[in-house]
């Protein structure tokens, strides 16, 4: 496995070089044959010696491991000083293709960052990130991978509990963030700011031409992929958690699966994450804080923009007056898709939001799901999943005169069977906990399969459930 550096080499002085800490014995649980093909890695070699490669106990021949900086906003308060607290780059893979891939291990042990953390992961959570990180690829959704997990043999305490401790490899894009750029703006350090916009365009919008106007364009491409991004997050439910500005990642990829989850009972104001008390980061709220982050992104690449400040202010603000219309055409977009219409109309906008009014409490997935049933001309599946269907049969011829041909195929081709149903997610993780898989692969399987029915992983959780609560992990 040969790993190239071209972040080191090219930004210095935007990482620490830091070793990660060395696991007492470590065991390769789970490798992603599929993703490791795609990069062209042997995996016979991976079988052999992932347990150590990815525990950080013996790090692969060349690796150059580091810990990379950055600042960020959490939940609206500024650290100027964040950094990978608990996670090591290794070095980047040269795929087929000929693209660069970060590999990084995360619960690999303390860093010059971890501002008193230890720096470790549990098994539950760094499994939580390899199976939605996985359910979120099949489902065509932009996202770093993971590799592989290992444990390391030791006991991490976790909430006055001791969990067997563990760690992720996984592949991204970059780590570039929009809290990489803040790091180096709250310091002035424009030098930096700027070889970084630089390293970021070379990387990921290598069709930008070199020109004075190179990091306004650079600007217009993050805002699209990320209004791209969070208008497939709203389409299929799911609630990041905390959409922290060190948690956007400036290739336009879902980074860093703490408190997330999938909504089931449709409630814009959905919130799962312990620590987001305010509802900052609810289901309905992720445009907005999409817009947030950007405009902070803005703010760090103002220097760069022209040399006149008061034109750079124009200019951004310009672009950031238009961030609601362009979440609004991705979102239009994704809607269309799953509701299988016919073009596009003036009214699909209302169509839409009268059916949110309409669908609240009911499933969102299967809602979706279901109207493929509909449109065949079985109703009762859906209408089991509402108390009071009379908005909802209200709602349903306006939206029958705006089909496409072939809507049936349409709609089970674009709203899965399956997500990672939260107690289905529990029921996994626990069991892997006590050291039992089986549950967690089966799991895998069928949310690596999202189209395909399976109605043991399509159903919600029983009412006995409760309130649905996640945790950071850290």
């Amino acid at each position: 496995m040969q790993l190239h550096h071209s972040y080191l080499t090219e930004l210095p002085g935007t990482f620490l070089r830091h070793m990660p800490d060395v696991a007492p014995s470590p065991a390769l649980i789970v490798l992603n044959d599929s993703l490791a093909r795609s990069l062209g890695l042997e995996l016979t070699e991976l079988r052999d010696e992932g347990a150590a490669w990815f525990s950080g106990g013996t790090v692969p021949e060349g690796a150059d491991p580091a810990a990379l900086a950055y600042a960020g906003h959490q939940f609206g308060g500024f650290s100027p000083a964040l950094g990978d607290g608990r996670a090591h780059l290794l070095g980047e893979i040269r795929g087929p293709d000929g693209r660069l891939w970060d590999l990084q291990l995360k619960g690999s042990g303390r860093t010059p960052f971890s501002r008193g953390a230890d720096g470790k992961a549990a098994l539950g959570p760094m499994l939580r990130e390899y199976l939605i990180s996985e359910a979120m690829a099949a489902l065509g959704v932009p996202t770093t991978r993971a590799l592989a997990v290992t444990t390391t043999g030791e006991r991490i305490a976790r909430d006055g509990a001791l969990l067997p401790g563990a760690v992720l490899a996984r592949v991204a894009a970059s780590h570039i963030r929009v809290g990489t750029f803040q790091y180096f703006a709250a310091r002035g350090d424009n030098e930096r700011l700027r070889a970084l916009a630089d390293y970021a365009i070379r990387r990921h919008y290598p069709e930008i031409p070199d020109t004075p106007e190179r990091y306004l364009a650079f600007f217009d491409q993050v805002c699209a992929r990320q209004a791209a991004l969070i208008a497939e997050w709203m389409g299929l439910g799911f609630i990041h958690g905390v959409m922290n500005t060190d948690n956007m990642a400036i290739s336009g990829e879902t980074i860093d699966y703490g408190p997330c989850a999938f909504m089931e009972a449709f409630a814009p104001g959905t919130v799962f994450s312990s620590i987001d008390r305010q509802g900052r980061y609810a289901w309905a709220n992720q445009p907005l804080i999409l817009a947030w982050n950007l405009a902070r992104l803005a703010e760090c690449l103002l220097p760069l923009i022209a040399g006149d400040e008061a034109a750079g202010v124009e200019l951004l603000n310009t672009r950031l007056e238009g961030i609601a219309g362009l979440y609004r055409r991705e979102w239009l977009r994704v809607m269309r898709r799953k509701l299988a219409l016919s073009g596009e109309d003036d009214a699909d906008g209302a169509l839409i939001d009268d059916l949110l009014t309409a669908m609240t409490g009911a499933d969102w997935t299967l809602t979706f799901r279901r109207l493929a049933t509909l449109v065949e001309g079985d109703p009762v599946p859906l209408k089991a999943l509402f108390g009071d269907f009379t908005k909802m049969e209200a709602w349903l011829p306006r939206w029958q005169a705006r089909l496409a041909p072939g809507a049936a195929a349409q709609l089970r081709a674009a709203n899965p069977a399956v997500i990672p149903r939260n107690h289905r997610v529990e029921e996994a993780l626990a069991a892997a906990t006590e050291g039992d898989l089986a549950p967690f692969r089966s799991l895998l399987a069928a949310v690596q399969n999202p189209w395909e029915e399976a109605e043991y992983y399509m159903l919600p959780a029983p009412q006995g459930f409760g309130r649905y609560v996640t945790f950071c992990g850290t």
